[in-house]
């Protein structure tokens, strides 16, 4: 089944991450959204990830790494 998840337009928050834009935080809810769909259970941990890259703090393959390590845990 489907898991809802905190997010917060007003505070720029994703399950208490904080965002310094709205952009950032839409296109990384959406990334989330999607990957739910393939089974994905976000944790804040993950979703600071998924926002660095999303930012270009880190690159394709160090996320690639992380997922592999589920360093997302």
């Amino acid at each position: 089944m489907f898991k809802t998840i905190k997010i917060d337009r007003n505070k720029l928050t994703i399950m208490g991450v904080k965002f310094s834009n709205l952009k950032t935080l839409e296109t990384t809810a959406q990334a989330i959204g999607s990957n739910m769909f393939e089974g994905f259970e976000p944790t804040q941990k993950g979703v600071e990830i998924i926002r660095d890259y999303v930012m270009g703090k880190i690159s394709l393959s160090e996320l690639i790494k992380f997922a592999k390590e589920k360093t997302y845990v």
